[in-house]
């Protein structure tokens, strides 16, 4: 017998894949959601009992091809063949075997989901409309991650998601991979897409889980194909570098008994020497380019961290510089938080602090656990006990997983007695 939590994972982890390779078979958004979902409702009936396949993103796509095939005959009330020539691409009647093995293989492919995020992250849609929507089908972000990604609203980005499917639709934008030449354009909101997706497995924003691994796998991998498909782009390998140096903390990032464990309490001893090591190489040989992004400049950081021996050894001072690099970027609040902290680390709670309520007001950032808790780390550190407290309440409010709650928690609980 299958388990629900081991079908949600299934589903979770090969849906971006299978949707990828559905939309290119289809040409829509729409039909590639509609025949996924028709493919996991007969999974929650079939594999509980059968158990989950050994190559459940294949049997989903086989299954759900064949249900859009019967939702076009039933739509058109034509004969089969006449239903199945309406799209060729979808073939008609059952498979045989070779056509399974087909299936199998489109999928072992590894630039489907990466062709549709290019084709996604077309010049005709506002940055944000490419990456939300790029996110949301193909990223397995659902519509609330999606949100707090960009620090709006769910509704907000709910009617993002469905105009930029329509002008889509509208525009008659073909599912295919652009041009060699027109990749450079669609390049920065690419990488944003997997970055963000890289982020969201990192540091889950809702669940029980504070580290979503295959999220953290699969932006790795596509970061690793941006920088194979477009050497010459120093960003691509900032990005990889980032992701690389990110992802050798990955294991240390919870305890045994699921507790978060932030930076300065991690045994350094587990991360992954390997990593670290490829991708101080890699923002080595971007920067050296001297065609600086913020990419580059977060994969400095990290760097930064992960050459300090000990969390009292890391270099604060130029880290706090690099962030002042970064602001001036990318003059986004959330990076104007990561350099309030670092500010703080260098120079002391107060200056950070400082720093931190100029940001009082964003609407995006007020929504955040994180600035909340910031806060009330300063404030703690200052011997504001009963405003840290309050500080520490509002992040709780807003925290999304067990870990960051739990810590939360901690750290009222250790201020009030």
């Amino acid at each position: 017998m299958t388990g629900t939590a081991e079908l949600e994972r299934a589903f979770r982890q090969h849906r971006g894949r299978v949707l990828a390779t559905l939309i290119r078979l289809l040409g829509s958004f729409d039909a590639a959601e509609e025949a996924f979902q028709d493919a996991m409702v007969t999974a929650l009936t079939r594999w509980p009992a059968d158990g989950v396949p050994d190559n459940p993103a294949a049997w989903l796509l086989v299954t759900a091809r064949h249900r859009a095939l019967d939702r076009i005959r039933r739509e058109t009330r034509r004969p089969d063949k006449e239903g199945a020539a309406m799209d060729p691409r979808l073939g008609a009647g059952t498979p045989d075997p070779a056509d399974v093995v087909a299936a199998a293989d489109a999928l072992a492919v590894p630039d489907d989901r990466l062709r549709l995020m290019f084709t996604c992250c077309h010049p005709a849609l506002a940055r944000d409309a490419q990456v939300a929507l790029t996110l949301r089908t193909l990223g397995g972000l659902s519509t609330p991650e999606v949100a707090h990604a960009f620090l709006v609203p769910e509704a907000t980005m709910a009617q993002r998601i469905v105009r930029a499917k329509a002008k889509i639709a509208g525009a008659g934008i073909p599912y295919a991979v652009p041009g060699r030449d027109a990749l450079p354009e669609r390049l920065e909101a690419v990488l944003q897409v997997i970055y963000l997706v890289f982020n969201e497995g990192y540091a889950a924003t809702t669940g029980d889980d504070l580290v979503r691994h295959e999220l953290c796998g699969e932006a790795v991998r596509l970061a690793r194909l941006v920088v194979d498909l477009l050497p010459g782009e120093p960003e691509a390998r900032g990005l990889l570098a980032l992701l690389l140096l990110h992802d050798a903390r990955r294991a240390a990032r919870v305890d045994d008994s699921g507790r978060l464990v932030l930076l300065g309490e991690q045994d350094r001893a587990t991360w992954n020497a390997a990593q670290i090591a490829q991708g101080v190489g890699l923002v080595e040989q971007a920067m050296a380019e001297r065609r600086i992004g913020p990419y580059q400049v977060q994969a400095a950081i990290a760097a930064l961290h992960a050459d300090a021996p000990t969390a009292e050894a890391t270099d604060w001072p130029q880290i706090a510089a690099l962030y002042g690099v970064l602001h001036r970027l990318v003059p986004s609040p959330v990076v104007a938080l990561n350099r309030a902290v670092a500010v703080a680390m260098a120079d002391g709670p107060l200056p950070g602090l400082r720093l931190v309520d100029q940001l009082a007001g964003d609407a995006g950032l007020e929504r955040s656990h994180l600035y909340h808790s910031t806060r009330g780390y300063l404030l703690a550190e200052l011997g504001r006990r009963d405003e840290a407290a309050a500080a520490y309440r509002r992040a709780l409010e807003l925290a999304g997983t067990t870990a960051e709650r739990a810590l939360l928690r901690e750290r009222i609980a250790a201020l009030t007695g």
